[in-house]
C-alpha cells in the first residue's frame, strides 16, 4: 500500500507522520508532500528533536503535491480539513483518494464528505465552464461579479455542509517551541497507531 500524508509546507506534520509510519510498519511505501510546499526545505530542527526523543530518525527534505504522487499514491492523509478541501478542488481527479488523518481511521462524517466531494466537484465544473466561455467576451471584474452570483447556491451548500464536519484537523506546531512539537507528536502517534491496526487488519484496503 502507498501513502502519501500532506500537509502545508511539508516541514513538520506530513514529515513527522511519514516518519512514525515507516518506524511502526516499515514494509508499507510511505511519502509526503506539502499543498504550498518548497523544493528541498529541511524538516524543521524542533520536529527533528521530537523524533530524535523516541530514536526515531528522520532525513526528510520538502516536496510539493503533484499529480505525479498522487498517481502514485493509493491513499492520501491530510492533516486538515483544509489541506483536504484545497487537494479536492486543484486535482479533482484523484479526489476519491483523499482523508483527513483522524477522518480515514475513524470514518465518521463520511457520508457529509461524499456530499461535498459532489459539490465540489459541480462548483468547478460549473466555474471552469463559465470562465471558458466568457473570460475573453467580459471585463475581468465583471467576470467575477457574474461568477459569484451564477455559484451562490454551490457556496451555500458547502458552507453548511461545512459547519457540519467535526474538526479532523492535526495540531500545526509550526514556529512553536520543542514542546508543541511534542504534543503534536503526541497526537499523529494516537492516530498513527490507529492507522497501523486498519493497515494491519486489512480494513485499509477495502477503501
Amino acid at each position: 500500500m502507498k501513502i502519501l500524508f500532506v500537509c502545508t509546507g511539508n516541514t513538520c506534520r506530513s514529515p513527522m507522520a511519514e516518519a512514525l509510519l515507516k518506524t511502526k510498519l516499515p514494509d508499507v511505501d510511505v511519502k509526503s508532500a506539502g499543498v504550498f510546499a518548497n523544493q528541498g526545505e529541511r524538516i524543521s530542527t524542533n520536529a527533528i528533536k521530537a523524533l530524535e526523543e523516541r530514536q526515531i530518525e528522520s532525513k526528510h527534505y520538502s516536496q510539493p503535491v503533484t499529480p505525479r504522487l498522487l498517481q502514485w499514491a493509493d491513499l492520501v492523509l491530510a492533516m486538515t480539513t483544509g489541506h483536504k478541501q484545497t487537494l479536492i478542488m486543484q486535482y479533482p481527479n484523484f479526489q476519491e483518494k483523499y482523508y483527513t488523518l483522524k477522518e480515514y481511521v475513524s470514518q465518521a462524517d463520511k457520508e457529509i464528505w461524499d456530499q461535498l466531494k459532489q459539490t465540489y466537484a459541480q462548483f468547478e465544473l460549473k466555474r471552469s465552464k463559465y470562465i471558458k466561455e466568457n473570460e475573453h467576451k467580459l471585463d475581468y471584474h465583471v467576470l467575477e461579479q457574474n461568477l459569484a452570483q451564477l455559484l451562490q447556491k454551490e457556496l451555500h451548500e458547502i458552507r453548511e455542509l461545512e459547519q457540519n464536519l467535526i474538526s479532523y484537523d492535526i495540531s500545526d506546531p509550526f514556529g512553536g517551541h520543542l514542546s508543541v512539537y511534542q504534543a503534536t507528536l503526541e497526537e499523529l502517534e494516537e492516530q498513527i497507531d490507529l492507522l497501523v491496526q486498519k493497515i494491519q487488519t486489512g480494513d485499509a484496503y477495502e477503501k
